[in-house]
């Protein structure tokens, strides 16, 4: 018989990937199994890449669909495996959550709750709208909305509602929107009553509508689709023209594509993210093993040996050091060996590491480095490492060694193009064939001629001509410029700081 496992029934919140608590993300990263809500798939960044990933759909889709997942979820705990149920919003707010939770009870499985942020109570806030506020009345009410499109009115009584002095908050979809806020006016409410209409509550596509009840009806008579909202009505609701601040952060609303491999496009996304923009991932490569892995674990085991190592990327960063501390030496071998990092992110993966390098070379100009490390001493009989990735030609090891070092040209690892023709080249090509991105983002020579193989490099020129292209230093505002593409943004000093700011100034011009 096989040990029950354990399940964690885990608000995730109402979509913002922030706001899950500290308990629920640690949970969550030592799952085995993931079972989670559509809306909050966002969140996956944070499982184990090892853990099983079911999707459960939206929020109760059903009654049949709710009983088969309890069962999968029962199922895979008796396996003896941990499971994360990630659910949006609260797990006890109008949700399903206790329905599962009590499913498992009565299998005599364990679980735990963790709560989250409702997602009327998040939403609100982002809108700028508190719930209470002091003469705004003394009462919330949480109206239970519509898990599906053709939901029915909740059988509450309206004509007190109507009379509340307080709050009223509710998710809605579809036309219940439109059928609560007449029931609400036919019971004494007065049209002229602040309320709001909050789409994409926490996310960067959040938007706001309506002022007052009748706002609200006009715009959702004039074809609007309800969606999935959040509804508020209460004297609150006027308060954010005041306390409004999410959707007035400098790049909100701003669809700007970053041009990086996955591991290190999360630095630049969280940045351009924390001031409101939406950021679409361009998949331009994936990252494998060089063709003679061990390379890298021997260069390790006898760094002491050489002189100066140089790394050319923070992933070259990454690999180095992985090795380095997995084989028989550790950071005491650096003790004697100088340090070159070529580009801002990779010095700041070396510091990360508890080294401070000793040059830091803002790009790949072959001359300047050279002169750089020479500035130190004498390059002749000098043992020099170079650390890079495949797409990074020898060139500086043939001119180091012209100067008379010693130097050994490790690939630590190696990269694969993406294929034009997957799902995410194409949405991106649509993308920008519509108008429908703000910016894209250039942080190398190679993310330029990479991007315009996705896209096509005949098409890339003229689907960039109507986008701000931001890149990240004059060598790769260049290379850009070859394929034909002008670079408007070129930040004077070559980190992700200043290039979001350059953004920054620029939108707002």
């Amino acid at each position: 018989m096989k040990t029950s496992g354990h399940v964690s029934v885990i608000g995730a919140g109402p979509g913002d990937p922030g706001l899950i608590s500290v308990q629920g993300l640690r949970l969550l990263s030592l799952a085995d199994v993931v079972i989670y809500d559509r809306a909050v798939a966002n969140l996956l960044r944070w499982a184990r890449p090892d853990a099983e990933k079911i999707e459960a759909g939206a929020p109760a889709e059903g009654m049949m669909a709710q009983d088969a997942l309890s069962m999968l979820i029962a199922d895979k705990a008796r396996e003896g495996l941990s499971v994360a149920r990630l659910k949006w919003g609260d797990p006890f707010v109008f949700d399903s959550g206790a329905k599962e939770a009590m499913f498992l009870h009565e299998q005599r499985i364990p679980f735990d709750v963790v709560p989250g942020i409702p997602a009327a109570v998040g939403a609100s806030a982002y809108a700028g709208i508190p719930l209470t506020y002091p003469g705004s009345g003394d009462a919330v009410v949480l109206l239970r909305g519509s898990e599906g499109s053709d939901d029915p009115l909740p059988d509450v009584d309206w004509a007190a509602l109507a009379r509340l002095d307080g709050t009223i908050i509710c998710n809605v979809r579809g036309r219940l929107a439109t059928a609560i806020l007449q029931a609400l006016i036919e019971h004494g409410r007065t049209p002229d009553s602040p309320a709001a209409l909050i789409y994409s509550g926490t996310l960067t596509t959040q938007r706001t509508e309506g002022h007052t009840i009748a706002a609200l009806l006009t715009h959702l008579a004039d074809g609007a689709d309800a969606g999935e909202a959040t509804l508020i009505i209460g004297e609150v609701a006027s308060l954010r023209a005041h306390l409004r601040w999410f959707d007035e952060r400098p790049l909100f609303g701003k669809r700007i594509i970053i041009t990086r491999s996955r591991d290190q496009a999360r630095e630049l996304a969280d940045e351009l993210e924390q001031l409101g923009a939406q950021t679409i991932a361009a998949p331009i490569f994936r990252i494998a093993p060089a063709e003679d892995p061990e390379a890298i674990d021997r260069a390790a085991a006898s760094v002491d040996a050489f002189q100066w190592v140089i790394f050319a990327s923070a992933n070259s960063v990454t690999r180095f050091f992985s090795a380095l501390l997995s084989g028989p030496r550790d950071m005491r071998a650096l003790g004697n060996v100088s340090v070159c990092a070529i580009g801002p992110t990779t010095a700041d993966r070396i510091l990360a590491r508890g080294v401070k390098p000793d040059v830091v070379m803002p790009e790949v100009r072959i001359d300047d480095i050279v002169e750089a490390i020479g500035a130190a001493g004498s390059l002749d009989s000098q043992r020099v490492l170079i650390v890079r990735p495949d797409f990074l030609r020898d060139t500086l090891a043939v001119e180091l060694a012209r100067h008379g070092a010693t130097v050994t040209d490790l690939v630590a690892y190696t990269t694969a193009s993406a294929s034009p023709e997957s799902k995410e080249a194409q949405d991106i090509y649509r993308q920008l064939l519509e108008g429908r991105v703000d910016a894209v983002t250039f942080t190398s020579p190679t993310a330029v001629r990479r991007f315009a193989s996705l896209i096509g490099s005949e098409q890339a020129a003229d689907l960039l001509k109507t986008t701000v292209v931001a890149a990240l230093g004059p060598v790769t505002a260049e290379a850009a410029e070859q394929l034909g593409i002008n670079a408007q943004i070129v930040p004077e000093t070559f980190t992700i700081d200043a290039l979001v700011t350059a953004l920054v100034q620029h939108f707002a011009r």
